[in-house]
């Protein structure tokens, strides 16, 4: 008797117990690599601006350490819309203004009348003045050529530029016009009173002169504001290359008008 049965019930392996030639590796193993390879993770490190550790494939990749620009862009029409927003303290993107334009209107208004209080006096004699021929008086005193025609150039500008100014319309060429004549205001008091030509204060100085360069320098600088006719243009609310080249462009014009026209040095 022995111990084996020739049921082949009873050799059958138990599902649960793994066969030992199951291991045996093929003719065709590669070797202790042959597994299923894990994919190739890059390790990147961020530059070195960023200050974080080296990621890989142990870690999570890490935050960015600011935010992504938009890459939204504005449509035609918001800008548009932008550029056309009505006289308030608000514009569509939100740019709160608070009394800013109203400020600028004053500026604006002020140095104008002003302007044009001063060709008014030139032209009918009001307020003291001596009117288009004491005008062309004057010039011709102080060196001028063609008093004659640089008379009506003279009030043309002044009263032009300041009727422009008080509507806010084409500010910075009212502008440049107005800081061309008021330049040669200065240069022809300078050199008509040698004896106060430095002074500062009035009755003999140039403070009013001074203090008018730089008002219109900044009405130009600044731009108009929403309260005027110009409020839908870019130098409204935002100046900036133009109203340089508008500054430039009225001290140029004073500088020629001098020369051809004057050629006094006005410092000797």
């Amino acid at each position: 008797m022995t111990g084996h049965s020739d049921d082949p019930q009873v050799w059958r392996k138990p599902p649960e117990l793994v066969d030992p030639e199951d291991d045996v590796p093929s003719a065709t193993y590669g070797g202790d690599f042959e597994t299923t390879a894990i994919p190739h993770y890059q390790a990147e490190r961020l530059t070195s601006s960023h200050n974080v550790k080296e990621v890989g494939p142990l870690y999570d990749p890490a935050p960015l350490p600011y935010a992504e620009p938009a890459t939204t862009k504005i449509s035609s029409e918001a800008v548009h819309a932008r550029h056309a927003a009505p006289w308030g303290t608000q514009d569509p993107a939100g740019d709160r203004r608070g009394t800013q334009d109203l400020g600028l209107f004053l500026l604006r208004v002020g140095v104008g009348a002003v302007l044009i209080a001063h060709g008014l006096r030139k032209v009918f004699g009001w307020w003291g003045g001596t009117g288009l021929s004491g005008f062309e008086a004057t010039l011709g005193d102080r060196g001028f050529k063609y008093a004659d025609i640089l008379t009506y150039v003279g009030v043309t500008a002044e009263l032009g530029a300041g009727v422009l100014l008080v509507l806010g319309l084409l500010t910075p060429l009212a502008g440049a016009a107005a800081l061309a004549f008021m330049v040669n205001v200065l240069l022809s008091d300078m050199v008509s009173d040698k004896a106060n030509r430095y002074a500062i204060f009035w009755p003999d100085g140039h403070e009013f002169e001074l203090l008018m360069i730089v008002a219109i320098v900044a009405v130009i600088l600044v731009g108009p504001g929403r309260y005027g006719f110009d409020a839908g243009r870019g130098w409204a609310r935002r100046p900036f290359i133009g109203s340089f080249a508008a500054v430039l462009l009225g001290f140029g014009a004073a500088a020629a008008i001098w020369v051809f026209l004057n050629g006094t040095n006005p410092l000797a």
